[in-house]
Protein backbone atom coordinates (compact mmCIF):
# COMPACT_ATOMS: atom_id res chain seq x y z
CA UNK A 1 0.00 0.00 0.00
CA UNK A 2 0.93 3.84 -0.55
CA UNK A 3 -0.07 6.72 0.85
CA UNK A 4 0.06 8.43 -2.60
CA UNK A 5 -2.25 5.56 -4.46
CA UNK A 6 -5.61 4.35 -2.91
CA UNK A 7 -6.10 0.60 -3.32
CA UNK A 8 -9.68 -1.01 -3.10
CA UNK A 9 -8.91 -4.03 -0.37
CA UNK A 10 -6.84 -4.48 2.72
CA UNK A 11 -3.94 -6.55 2.23
CA UNK A 12 -1.12 -8.11 4.37
CA UNK A 13 1.48 -5.40 5.90
CA UNK A 14 -1.06 -2.39 5.39
CA UNK A 15 -1.19 0.43 7.29
CA UNK A 16 -4.96 0.94 8.09
CA UNK A 17 -7.20 3.35 10.29
CA UNK A 18 -9.03 1.68 12.90
CA UNK A 19 -12.24 4.35 13.36
CA UNK A 20 -14.40 4.00 16.17
CA UNK A 21 -15.62 7.46 16.25
CA UNK A 22 -14.21 11.02 14.97
CA UNK A 23 -12.46 11.33 18.32
CA UNK A 24 -11.79 7.91 18.81
CA UNK A 25 -9.53 6.04 16.22
CA UNK A 26 -5.84 4.47 15.80
CA UNK A 27 -3.38 3.33 12.98
CA UNK A 28 -2.74 -0.79 13.20
CA UNK A 29 -0.16 -2.87 10.68
CA UNK A 30 -2.13 -5.45 9.07
CA UNK A 31 -0.42 -8.95 9.45
CA UNK A 32 -1.71 -12.36 8.85
CA UNK A 33 -2.89 -14.39 12.09
CA UNK A 34 -2.50 -11.22 13.98
CA UNK A 35 -5.63 -9.25 15.97
CA UNK A 36 -6.10 -5.94 17.44
CA UNK A 37 -8.44 -5.25 20.73
CA UNK A 38 -10.74 -2.43 20.77
CA UNK A 39 -13.22 -1.90 23.04
CA UNK A 40 -15.72 -3.57 21.26
CA UNK A 41 -14.10 -6.93 21.02
CA UNK A 42 -11.48 -8.22 19.20
CA UNK A 43 -10.56 -7.60 15.42
CA UNK A 44 -9.02 -10.64 13.81
CA UNK A 45 -6.95 -9.88 10.34
CA UNK A 46 -7.37 -12.73 8.29
CA UNK A 47 -10.76 -13.61 8.91
CA UNK A 48 -11.99 -9.77 9.50
CA UNK A 49 -9.73 -7.78 7.85
CA UNK A 50 -7.54 -8.90 4.77
CA UNK A 51 -9.72 -9.05 1.95
CA UNK A 52 -12.28 -6.67 2.61
CA UNK A 53 -12.92 -3.26 1.09
CA UNK A 54 -11.60 -0.45 3.09
CA UNK A 55 -13.86 1.47 4.30
CA UNK A 56 -16.13 -1.46 5.37
CA UNK A 57 -17.85 -1.94 8.60
CA UNK A 58 -16.08 -4.70 11.09
CA UNK A 59 -18.31 -6.50 13.52
CA UNK A 60 -15.79 -7.14 16.63
CA UNK A 61 -15.86 -10.03 19.09
CA UNK A 62 -18.64 -8.09 21.45
CA UNK A 63 -20.67 -7.56 18.72
CA UNK A 64 -19.78 -3.54 18.45
CA UNK A 65 -18.43 -2.56 15.50
CA UNK A 66 -15.57 0.06 13.45
CA UNK A 67 -14.59 1.00 10.22
CA UNK A 68 -11.25 0.44 8.14
CA UNK A 69 -10.68 3.30 6.70
CA UNK A 70 -7.30 3.81 4.35
CA UNK A 71 -4.60 6.03 5.07
CA UNK A 72 -4.74 9.69 4.26
CA UNK A 73 -1.93 12.73 5.25
CA UNK A 74 -4.62 14.20 6.93
CA UNK A 75 -5.59 10.84 9.11
CA UNK A 76 -1.91 10.16 9.39
CA UNK A 77 -1.50 13.37 11.61
CA UNK A 78 -4.23 12.76 13.82
CA UNK A 79 -3.28 9.28 14.56
CA UNK A 80 0.70 9.23 14.46
CA UNK A 81 2.55 8.28 17.20
CA UNK A 82 4.32 11.79 18.48
CA UNK A 83 8.51 11.87 18.35
CA UNK A 84 8.13 15.42 18.39
CA UNK A 85 5.20 18.57 18.62
CA UNK A 86 3.56 18.36 15.27
CA UNK A 87 1.86 20.55 12.65
CA UNK A 88 -1.74 19.89 12.49
CA UNK A 89 -4.32 20.42 9.33
CA UNK A 90 -5.10 23.75 9.62
CA UNK A 91 -1.20 24.73 9.33
CA UNK A 92 -0.77 22.72 6.49
CA UNK A 93 -3.20 23.68 4.87
CA UNK A 94 -2.17 27.70 4.69
CA UNK A 95 1.64 26.64 4.60
CA UNK A 96 1.13 24.33 1.40
CA UNK A 97 -1.27 27.37 -0.67
CA UNK A 98 1.01 29.80 0.94
CA UNK A 99 4.20 28.11 -0.76
CA UNK A 100 2.41 27.53 -3.99
CA UNK A 101 3.38 23.57 -3.74
CA UNK A 102 2.30 21.74 -6.89
CA UNK A 103 2.99 18.50 -8.53
CA UNK A 104 6.38 18.73 -9.70
CA UNK A 105 7.64 21.18 -7.16
CA UNK A 106 11.22 20.64 -5.05
CA UNK A 107 10.82 21.39 -1.07
CA UNK A 108 13.27 21.42 1.72
CA UNK A 109 11.99 20.80 5.18
CA UNK A 110 13.60 20.85 8.09
CA UNK A 111 13.02 19.33 11.01
CA UNK A 112 11.62 16.22 10.30
CA UNK A 113 9.86 15.49 13.65
CA UNK A 114 7.62 13.35 13.37
CA UNK A 115 6.56 13.48 9.29
CA UNK A 116 3.28 15.42 9.65
CA UNK A 117 3.81 17.71 7.15
CA UNK A 118 6.05 15.45 5.10
CA UNK A 119 3.47 13.44 4.45
CA UNK A 120 0.90 16.14 3.13
CA UNK A 121 3.81 17.56 0.95
CA UNK A 122 4.58 14.64 -0.50
CA UNK A 123 1.44 13.83 -1.66
CA UNK A 124 1.26 17.54 -2.87
CA UNK A 125 4.38 17.34 -5.52
CA UNK A 126 3.18 13.56 -6.24
CA UNK A 127 4.09 12.01 -8.67
CA UNK A 128 7.48 14.06 -9.89
CA UNK A 129 8.35 16.22 -7.36
CA UNK A 130 10.51 15.66 -4.27
CA UNK A 131 11.28 16.60 -0.40
CA UNK A 132 14.17 16.94 0.80
CA UNK A 133 13.98 16.73 4.57
CA UNK A 134 16.68 17.39 7.28
CA UNK A 135 16.56 15.70 11.24
CA UNK A 136 19.28 16.92 13.55
CA UNK A 137 18.13 13.90 15.60
CA UNK A 138 19.68 10.69 14.74
CA UNK A 139 17.06 8.26 16.04
CA UNK A 140 14.14 10.50 14.58
CA UNK A 141 16.20 10.71 11.26
CA UNK A 142 15.78 7.05 11.22
CA UNK A 143 12.18 6.35 12.35
CA UNK A 144 11.38 8.96 9.61
CA UNK A 145 13.32 6.69 6.65
CA UNK A 146 11.92 3.83 8.04
CA UNK A 147 8.19 5.21 7.81
CA UNK A 148 8.25 6.57 4.19
CA UNK A 149 9.64 3.33 3.09
CA UNK A 150 6.62 1.62 5.41
CA UNK A 151 4.46 3.75 3.50
CA UNK A 152 6.24 2.92 -0.01
CA UNK A 153 6.81 7.23 -1.08
CA UNK A 154 10.60 6.68 0.19
CA UNK A 155 11.49 7.69 -3.71
CA UNK A 156 9.52 10.88 -3.27
CA UNK A 157 11.77 11.99 -0.48
CA UNK A 158 15.54 12.07 0.58
CA UNK A 159 15.98 12.02 4.45
CA UNK A 160 19.50 13.99 5.32
CA UNK A 161 20.55 13.35 9.57
CA UNK A 162 22.77 16.85 9.56
CA UNK A 163 22.68 20.30 11.39
CA UNK A 164 20.65 22.67 9.14
CA UNK A 165 22.08 25.75 10.50
CA UNK A 166 25.32 24.65 10.15
CA UNK A 167 25.55 22.20 7.48
CA UNK A 168 22.29 23.40 5.23
CA UNK A 169 20.03 20.77 3.36
CA UNK A 170 22.82 19.35 0.99
CA UNK A 171 21.49 21.09 -2.22
CA UNK A 172 22.10 24.12 -4.05
CA UNK A 173 19.58 26.05 -5.95
CA UNK A 174 16.68 23.45 -6.67
CA UNK A 175 13.64 24.03 -4.04
CA UNK A 176 10.62 26.07 -4.83
CA UNK A 177 9.93 26.24 -1.43
CA UNK A 178 11.65 25.86 1.91
CA UNK A 179 10.19 25.03 5.38
CA UNK A 180 11.78 25.61 8.54
CA UNK A 181 10.43 24.78 12.12
CA UNK A 182 13.81 24.65 14.14
CA UNK A 183 14.39 26.43 17.72
CA UNK A 184 16.49 29.12 16.03
CA UNK A 185 15.34 29.28 11.64
CA UNK A 186 17.70 33.11 11.44
CA UNK A 187 20.56 31.09 11.62
CA UNK A 188 19.27 28.70 8.58
CA UNK A 189 17.87 31.64 6.16
CA UNK A 190 21.26 31.91 4.01
CA UNK A 191 21.39 28.13 3.48
CA UNK A 192 17.39 28.36 3.00
CA UNK A 193 18.45 30.99 0.40
CA UNK A 194 21.31 28.99 -1.04
CA UNK A 195 18.62 25.81 -1.52
CA UNK A 196 15.92 27.94 -3.76
CA UNK A 197 15.98 28.27 -7.20
CA UNK A 198 18.00 30.95 -9.11
CA UNK A 199 15.31 32.59 -10.39
CA UNK A 200 13.06 32.86 -7.33
CA UNK A 201 10.84 30.95 -4.57
CA UNK A 202 9.27 30.96 -1.15
CA UNK A 203 10.06 30.34 2.52
CA UNK A 204 8.18 29.40 5.48
CA UNK A 205 9.12 29.54 9.35
CA UNK A 206 7.07 28.17 11.93
CA UNK A 207 7.82 29.12 15.62
CA UNK A 208 5.85 29.63 18.35
CA UNK A 209 7.07 32.83 20.22
CA UNK A 210 7.05 35.86 18.14
CA UNK A 211 10.69 37.19 19.28
CA UNK A 212 11.70 33.93 17.29
CA UNK A 213 9.55 36.15 14.46
CA UNK A 214 11.27 39.70 15.12
CA UNK A 215 14.55 37.67 14.85
CA UNK A 216 13.73 35.62 11.92
CA UNK A 217 11.98 39.07 10.05
CA UNK A 218 15.46 40.64 10.10
CA UNK A 219 17.22 37.81 9.27
CA UNK A 220 14.98 37.76 5.65
CA UNK A 221 15.68 41.27 5.09
CA UNK A 222 19.29 40.98 5.37
CA UNK A 223 19.20 38.18 3.03
CA UNK A 224 17.04 40.18 0.28
CA UNK A 225 13.95 38.22 0.83
CA UNK A 226 10.56 40.23 -0.01
CA UNK A 227 6.84 40.24 0.30
CA UNK A 228 7.52 38.93 4.46
CA UNK A 229 4.16 38.64 6.28
CA UNK A 230 3.56 36.69 9.67
CA UNK A 231 0.14 34.97 9.80
CA UNK A 232 -1.15 33.26 13.05
CA UNK A 233 -4.15 30.51 12.18
CA UNK A 234 -7.39 30.69 15.36
CA UNK A 235 -9.76 27.84 14.82
CA UNK A 236 -13.07 27.86 16.63
CA UNK A 237 -15.67 24.78 15.79
CA UNK A 238 -19.34 25.95 15.78
CA UNK A 239 -21.55 23.67 17.42
CA UNK A 240 -24.64 23.49 14.62
CA UNK A 241 -27.70 22.37 17.21
CA UNK A 242 -31.65 22.71 17.01
CA UNK A 243 -33.13 24.89 19.61
CA UNK A 244 -36.76 25.10 20.65
CA UNK A 245 -37.69 29.18 21.26
CA UNK A 246 -40.88 30.29 22.89
CA UNK A 247 -42.46 32.69 20.52
CA UNK A 248 -43.33 36.10 22.21
CA UNK A 249 -46.90 36.69 22.47
CA UNK A 250 -47.25 40.19 20.92
CA UNK A 251 -51.40 40.42 21.83
CA UNK A 252 -53.86 40.44 19.17
CA UNK A 253 -53.92 41.85 15.84
CA UNK A 254 -56.28 45.05 15.26
CA UNK A 255 -59.42 43.76 13.78
CA UNK A 256 -61.21 45.82 11.53
CA UNK A 257 -64.52 46.45 12.15
CA UNK A 258 -67.09 44.63 9.62
CA UNK A 259 -64.13 42.66 8.20
CA UNK A 260 -64.70 38.70 8.80
CA UNK A 261 -60.84 38.16 6.67
CA UNK A 262 -59.20 40.35 9.42
CA UNK A 263 -60.94 38.49 12.61
CA UNK A 264 -59.86 34.95 11.28
CA UNK A 265 -56.78 36.51 10.41
CA UNK A 266 -56.10 37.47 13.81
CA UNK A 267 -57.18 34.52 15.48
CA UNK A 268 -54.54 32.82 13.33
CA UNK A 269 -52.12 35.15 14.47
CA UNK A 270 -52.96 34.39 18.34
CA UNK A 271 -52.87 30.56 17.99
CA UNK A 272 -49.69 30.70 16.54
CA UNK A 273 -47.79 33.22 18.89
CA UNK A 274 -48.58 31.02 21.83
CA UNK A 275 -46.50 28.02 20.73
CA UNK A 276 -42.70 27.23 20.54
CA UNK A 277 -40.22 27.14 17.18
CA UNK A 278 -37.46 24.98 16.31
CA UNK A 279 -34.05 27.08 15.12
CA UNK A 280 -30.87 26.14 14.10
CA UNK A 281 -28.34 27.50 15.63
CA UNK A 282 -23.93 27.98 16.15
CA UNK A 283 -23.01 27.77 19.06
CA UNK A 284 -19.35 28.28 19.93
CA UNK A 285 -17.49 25.91 22.71
CA UNK A 286 -16.65 27.42 25.69
CA UNK A 287 -12.89 26.42 25.12
CA UNK A 288 -11.26 26.97 21.87
CA UNK A 289 -7.65 25.55 20.84
CA UNK A 290 -5.87 28.97 20.89
CA UNK A 291 -2.43 29.88 19.67
CA UNK A 292 0.06 27.32 17.86
CA UNK A 293 2.56 28.74 16.31
CA UNK A 294 3.38 32.08 13.73
CA UNK A 295 3.72 31.47 9.89
CA UNK A 296 6.02 33.53 8.75
CA UNK A 297 6.25 34.11 4.47
CA UNK A 298 8.86 35.96 2.04
CA UNK A 299 10.22 35.62 -1.26
CA UNK A 300 13.45 35.29 -2.67
CA UNK A 301 14.01 38.49 -4.49
CA UNK A 302 15.79 38.22 -7.56
CA UNK A 303 17.76 41.45 -7.32
CA UNK A 304 19.95 39.78 -4.30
Amino acid sequence: MSFMEYRELIQDGDTAIVFLGHDSMFPVTIQQGGQTQTKYGVIRHSTDLIGKRYGSKVTCSKGGWVYILYPTPELWTMNLPHRTQILYSTDISMITMMLELKPGSVVCESGTGSCSLSHAIIRTVAPTGHLYTVEFHQQRAEKAMEEFRQHKVDNLVTVKNQDVCKNGFGVSHVADAVFLDIPSPWEAIGHAKDALKIEGGRVCSFSPCIEQVQRTCLALEEHGFTEINTLEILLRIYDVRTVSLQIPDLGKAVEEKGSSESSDASKQVSVFQQGSALFKSGVSPRETVGHTGYLTFATKSLLF
